[in-house]
C-alpha cells in the first residue's frame, strides 16, 4: 500500500486538502496529514468574487493533522501532496517542512504541489530548471527561484505535478496517480483502479 504525505496547516486551502486525500484513499492508498503540530487546525476557502482583484478568505472546515513535522520521516512515505492556501508562507520558514520537501525532490518521489504549494519547493532551493505552474501571481517567486512558469491548468515536470488552483484539481490528481502508478507499480499491484 502507497503512503502519502500532505503537508498543510492552519489557513490551508480546505478544497486542496480534502480532495486530494479522499481521491488517493479512494485508490486504496493511506494519506496522512501532518502540520506544525498535531492538532486540529482550521483550513480556508479562497473564492472569487465579480470586482476584487485577488481572492477571498472564508473561514474552512477543521482538519485533524495526523502528525507534527517533528514526527515526520519521509522515507517512510511514497508521495508527496502540498496544497495551497497561506499555510506554504508560514511552513516556508520552518526548516523542518523544507527538510521534508527537499527529501521528495532529491530522491526523485513523486510531489503534487497546487496554488501556493509550490512556494516550498522553491525554498529548497531545488527549482532551477523545472517547469511548474502555481497561482499566476507567484509567477515572479518561481521566476526567482530559476524555475520556469506556464499557465495552465496542469504542468508535469519529471515526477513534480502542479497545477495553479482549487479549480485544476481533477487534472492534478489524475496526472498525480498516474505518476504514482508508473513510479510504483509493484507497491500497487492488485490495488489498482481505473485505466491510466
Amino acid at each position: 500500500m502507497l503512503k502519502i504525505l500532505l503537508l498543510t496547516g492552519d489557513a490551508g486551502e480546505a478544497q486542496e486538502i480534502y480532495y486530494p486525500k479522499y481521491r488517493l484513499e479512494e485508490e486504496g492508498w493511506k494519506v496522512q496529514i501532518a502540520s506544525l503540530k498535531k492538532r486540529a487546525f482550521l483550513s480556508v476557502v479562497h473564492d472569487f468574487e465579480p470586482g476584487f482583484d485577488t481572492y477571498t478568505e472564508k473561514p474552512g472546515y477543521r482538519v485533524e493533522a495526523d502528525l507534527g513535522l517533528d514526527e515526520v520521516k519521509a522515507d517512510q512515505y511514497h508521495g508527496l501532496v502540498l496544497p495551497g492556501g497561506r499555510a506554504p508562507e508560514y511552513l516556508r520558514n520552518r526548516p523542518a517542512a523544507v527538510s521534508i520537501v527537499r527529501h521528495f525532490l532529491e530522491t526523485g518521489k513523486p510531489i503534487a504541489a497546487t496554488c501556493h504549494g509550490p512556494l516550498l519547493v522553491l525554498a529548497t532551493g531545488l527549482a532551477k530548471g523545472r517547469t511548474l505552474t502555481c497561482y499566476p501571481e507567484l509567477e515572479p517567486d518561481v521566476r526567482a527561484g530559476g524555475g520556469e512558469f506556464v499557465n495552465r491548468d496542469v504542468v508535469v515536470d519529471g515526477t513534480l505535478v502542479s497545477v495553479r488552483g482549487w479549480p485544476d484539481n481533477g487534472p492534478w490528481m489524475r496526472e498525480f496517480v498516474r505518476l504514482l502508478r508508473r513510479t510504483y507499480p509493484q507497491a500497487i499491484g492488485a490495488n489498482r483502479t481505473g485505466a491510466d
